[in-house]
């Protein structure tokens, strides 16, 4: 959640972008050098005092506040509560995995059985839950990392796992651009952290390629779900053979 501190953060880049000083801004305001110092350190401003701002930085007011939004960190994982709020509802699921997959609410009701009401209220529910920050005319900022990931046991990968898991690894991997391993083998446990990571890049590289081929048409680009594990186990059927 934005904070007055984000707010005078973007200000002094703002100022620093203009090339203004605190004597510049102080004039422009009619105020003494040292109360805008004082003013800034404190965050302690009236919504007028910053419109007054903004017209010294010949900034509009939803633009600044845009850029405070920019400026917060990116999720990497959510709460055990936000994922609850977003399994209760199955359509409400459906939006969220279109906005990571950057999907225009157009593209969503023209693909699913959604009208254009119902859209609105899911995306309207993303933004309370923190996923997205809706903004005019329907379009959204998403507010997850590159790096996001679901809980590996929260309500999320839970319901996957329940749901989602056996539907598919049932499919026959034997299209166009998809396969799948099986790689089983004992290796130093000192050497299986740098396997995680290949397997992290692999996965950052392919949600980078994802970011990157939004340019394309819709016509050109294939939805492809990628899975990437690595754990120590064995199939419980040997496990019951052990002595």
């Amino acid at each position: 959640m934005s904070t007055t501190h984000d707010l005078v953060s973007i200000i002094k880049k703002e100022l620093k972008a203009a090339q203004m000083t605190y004597a510049d801004l102080a004039m422009a305001l009619g105020m003494a050098e040292s109360s805008v110092k004082r003013m800034l350190a404190k965050g302690d401003m009236s919504l007028s005092r910053v419109d007054e701002i903004c017209r010294a930085l010949k900034i509009d007011f939803a633009e600044l506040s845009r850029r405070v939004a920019d400026s917060q960190p990116l999720l990497k994982e959510m709460t055990a509560e936000q994922e609850r709020a977003v399994v209760a509802d199955k359509k409400l699921l459906l939006v969220a995995i279109c906005v990571l997959s950057q999907w225009t609410m157009e593209q969503i009701t023209a693909t699913y059985r959604l009208t254009e009401a119902e859209c609105v209220k899911y995306l309207a529910q993303l933004d309370r839950i923190g996923i997205i920050e809706l903004r005019p005319l329907n379009r959204y900022r998403l507010k997850l990392a590159k790096t996001f990931r679901w809980r590996p046991h929260g309500p999320v990968m839970n319901y996957f796992r329940e749901r989602a898991l056996l539907d598919y690894f049932a499919g026959g991997f034997d299209g166009p651009g998809e396969g799948v391993m099986l790689v089983h083998g004992s290796i130093s446990r000192a050497l299986a952290p740098v396997f995680l990571e290949r397997l992290q890049r692999v996965a950052q590289d392919f949600a980078q390629q994802h970011q990157t081929d939004q340019k394309l048409a819709a016509q050109a680009r294939e939805g492809y779900t990628l899975v990437l594990a690595m754990r120590s186990w064995e199939f419980e059927a040997f496990s019951m053979l052990r002595r």
